[in-house]
């Protein structure tokens, strides 16, 4: 039953966030603060743990090229394409989701501890138009860009490490030959839902909380865990569904 409402409550919160930004309206200005924020503080973390996934990519399929054929290139054009549909989207959102996801569960908490919340209540503001229409408008637009910095910087390391640490055709590995609209459809639909979903299960916890220090402690460490765990069903799902329809 956690479970359901864990993942439940997010999609709660969205339909009160759409209601509210209908009566309200959306503020464009935090949408873009919010938008640099994600966008220029987590670009450098996206972009380098990609990097290093490339490379390690490099590295397991040296050891299955090994095993069969001896020549790495052979195996590159499919885990180019694994890297694109699966490894980068999912690897980028749950990144997002332990830097953007923290940020935002601490804020709102702080806020909500210290009835900050409440204040724009009684102000005839609506929190979820003013605090997570903003995040999540920025969040859905950031994170699949984010993934296509991750998409770059991955394949440059792929491609170093296959020219100057296996003395092979770099550009050959990173053949796209075996991508295509399916793949990079997959790529993007699951960035966008995961961009959808990690500022709302982060939202969620930081409006919850309630006490002190220790209160916002426990909403940034359950704004994290929600946000990746949203980030891990909803890769399996689309995943799943692409399966499903031949895709």
């Amino acid at each position: 039953m956690n479970v359901l409402i864990t993942l439940g409550a997010p999609f709660v919160l969205l339909y009160r966030t759409a209601a509210a930004v209908r009566r309200t309206g959306l503020a464009l200005k935090e949408c873009a603060v919010q938008f640099v924020e994600l966008g220029t503080r987590s670009s450098w973390l996206v972009g380098g743990g990609l990097a290093f996934l490339g490379a390690v990519m490099v590295n397991i399929a040296w050891a299955q090229a090994r095993k069969y054929t001896g020549n790495i290139v052979v195996v590159g054009p499919a885990y180019f394409e694994l890297m694109i549909r699966e490894f980068c989207p999912l690897t980028a959102a749950i990144l997002c989701a332990s830097r953007a996801g923290a940020g935002t569960s601490a804020e709102l908490a702080a806020m909500s501890v210290n009835e900050q919340v409440e204040a724009l209540e009684l102000s005839a503001a609506d929190p979820h138009a003013e605090l997570v229409a903003p995040r999540l408008v920025a969040s859905a637009l950031a994170v699949p860009l984010l993934t296509v910095v991750g998409i770059v910087t991955a394949s440059l390391s792929a491609y170093a490490t296959v020219r100057f640490v296996y003395a092979a055709d770099g550009l050959a590995f990173i053949d796209p030959r075996f991508v295509d609209l399916g793949d990079v459809s997959c790529c993007f639909l699951k960035s966008i839902l995961c961009g959808l979903f990690i500022p709302l299960a982060a939202s969620r916890r930081g409006l919850m909380a309630k006490g002190g220090a220790h209160a916002v402690g426990g909403a940034v460490t359950d704004g994290v865990v929600d946000a990746a765990m949203g980030c891990l069903l909803i890769d399996f799902t689309v995943t799943a569904a692409f399966f499903l329809v031949g895709i």
